[in-house]
């Protein structure tokens, strides 16, 4: 019997162990949660394991990690400066996290918990609640005033006010869908070049010699994609240092 298989296959969310809480609260553990345990493991793995307690000389992980431990410094000096370093932690961790999610998704039989909006709207909706509540404790009600920028006239207060705020809860939106509609793309992109590439190979002849013109491509969205899961995963920790910028400085 033929089946018939979709690049949306991928993203499908499979129930492992089903699990009701009060009746139809649903704690079920899925395939995405399991990813997400498993990128907290590797992460405590490569760095732990590889950096904290690893050889004096780095290995090609500690590199790795080092690289990007240095880049995300580098970030959060450039957009919040020395007041920022106490956030470094969650910014390094946030980088890290979101690059694994990404690039699970490249490997076959595995599954990207960051092409799905629940994921990543959940965790940017968090954070923009989090820089939200600090900006509120370091300055009180003054925080309110980015909302009216100065200098402006009062009749135009409501319409200012307004925008300001329909600007500023649009941060938490388009900071999730952004992640998840690039994480999407490409690994659709990727399910699409490499099922044609197979058909091609699997017809035989002629076709599948003409194939390893798509298998070069696949091989370069490849690459293009793990370079994409980085850069995402590195303006989401960029996006999110600039708003804990605004709420420590306010302008």
């Amino acid at each position: 019997m033929n089946i018939a298989y979709s690049a949306f296959d991928q993203f499908e969310i499979i129930r492992l162990f089903p699990l009701h809480f009060f009746g139809n609260f649903d704690i079920s553990i899925t395939n995405s949660t399991v990813f997400l345990v498993v990128a907290v493991g590797s992460f405590y793995w490569l760095y732990i394991l590889n950096v904290e307690e690893g050889p004096l000389v780095p290995g090609r992980w500690q590199s790795i990690i080092e690289l990007a431990y240095e880049n995300m410094l580098n970030v959060v000096k450039d957009n919040i400066g020395s007041k920022g370093f106490q956030y470094f932690p969650f910014i390094f961790t946030l980088f890290i996290f979101l690059a694994m999610l990404n690039l699970f998704g490249i490997v076959p039989y595995t599954f990207s918990p960051t092409s799905h909006i629940a994921v990543t709207f959940g965790l940017s909706l968090s954070i923009f609640l989090g820089v939200t509540l600090l900006g509120l404790v370091n300055y009180q009600s003054n925080y309110l005033s980015m909302f009216m920028p100065s200098g402006a006239p009062m009749v135009m207060a409501p319409f200012l006010v307004v925008i300001e705020i329909i600007s500023h809860v649009a941060k938490a939106i388009s900071l999730g869908v952004r992640l998840a509609a690039n994480i999407t793309a490409g690994h659709l992109l990727f399910a699409i070049l490499s099922g044609f590439c197979w058909t091609m190979l699997t017809a035989g002849g002629m076709l599948a010699l003409l194939s390893t013109f798509p298998i070069l491509i696949v091989i370069f969205i490849t690459g293009l994609e793990m370079a994409v899961a980085l850069i995402q995963a590195y303006v989401f920790s960029l996006l999110t240092s600039i708003y804990i910028s605004e709420s420590i400085d306010l302008h």
